[in-house]
């Protein structure tokens, strides 16, 4: 009986042993999280820094005393109250990026890095927005942003952090200021609406001239040409007329050379005085004919020593 006792002892012993050194071996051994810092100190003293991946410490003589985020992280800054250079109140709010860059700065040099970024943003952006006017704190945000962003990374070097980015999300001018930006706008707008409105105006009267000018410029270019043509048409009209009568006068002449040319030249001579004579007489009651002229012989006889003398000439 005393040796199953002495056994059982031994073995509880053994036993005990074994979990004491699980326990021991557990929590010697750390596994570290990717982006992930962790601060160890050997009795209350800076030890190491580990980092992500498997990490051994001294059980009961090492202690995890700081874990930091390696990570960039965002963090909203409270809404408060600004002024600006021309005394104008603003509501202003934003939010921070940031990231530790020193994990050892970051545990020892500030006790609460996120409270003293957020102070130092909101203290930063009083002071950045009081250097501008109120239309200009609308209009350089982005200007703001990376002055605030310098300001802050200048303070906190000591503190292992870094900013990355400001950026305002809303500024809340009083209900005063924004009714007369409101009116001001409304104004800018009917400005803008009367300015393009007298410049469709302008702009369709030109149209509208030029239209016109460019219409009488057709219509006269139309009527010179016209003119031209009805030119060149009535010149064309009397050359062919003055070369069918020389081409007549040319065919008569030469018929006139001869013998049977000049009787038939007599003949038509003849006949067209007959035919005036009897004509005048148609129009008037009194005829005057030549002394020797009573007798359409004595006509003909005249016409014909006409003709004779103009032979004779020729």
């Amino acid at each position: 009986m005393n040796i199953i006792n002495t056994y059982a002892q031994f073995f509880n012993i053994w036993v005990f042993i074994a979990i004491a050194i699980i326990v021991i071996l557990k929590s010697s051994i750390k596994s570290i999280p990717q982006n992930t810092a962790v601060i160890v100190e050997r009795f209350g003293k800076y030890n190491k820094t580990m980092v992500g991946g498997l990490n051994f410490i001294i059980p009961f003589i090492d202690k995890v005393a700081y874990r930091q985020n390696l990570k960039e992280q965002a963090f909203d800054v409270p809404s408060q109250s600004t002024i600006t250079q021309d005394n104008i109140s603003l509501i202003v709010d934003g939010i921070l990026y940031l990231k530790v860059i020193d994990p050892y700065k970051a545990s020892y040099g500030i006790d609460n890095y996120i409270f003293s970024v957020t102070q130092l943003a909101q203290t930063t952006m009083r002071s950045e927005i009081g250097k501008l006017t109120l239309d200009k704190t609308f209009e350089e945000r982005a200007t703001l942003n990376v002055a605030i962003v310098n300001a802050i990374n200048e303070a906190s070097s000591p503190w292992g952090v870094q900013v990355f980015r400001y950026e305002i999300k809303d500024i809340e001018p009083p209900r005063s200021v924004l009714d007369a930006m409101e009116r001001q706008m409304k104004a800018e707008r009917e400005k803008r609406a009367v300015i393009l409105e007298s410049e469709g105006n302008r702009q369709s009267e030109i149209n509208i001239a030029e239209g016109r000018k460019a219409a009488r410029v057709l219509a006269a270019e139309a009527e010179r040409q016209e003119q031209i043509l009805k030119a060149e048409g009535e010149a064309q009209a009397l050359i062919a007329i003055s070369t069918a009568q020389a081409n007549a006068l040319s065919i008569v002449g030469k018929v006139a050379s001869t013998n049977d040319g000049q009787n038939a030249i007599q003949l038509d001579l003849a006949v067209k005085a007959i035919a005036a004579k009897q004509a005048i007489a148609k129009e008037s009651s009194i005829i005057l004919l030549p002394e020797n002229s009573t007798t359409p012989t004595a006509i003909i006889a005249e016409a014909m020593s006409i003709i004779s003398q103009l032979n004779k000439k020729h």
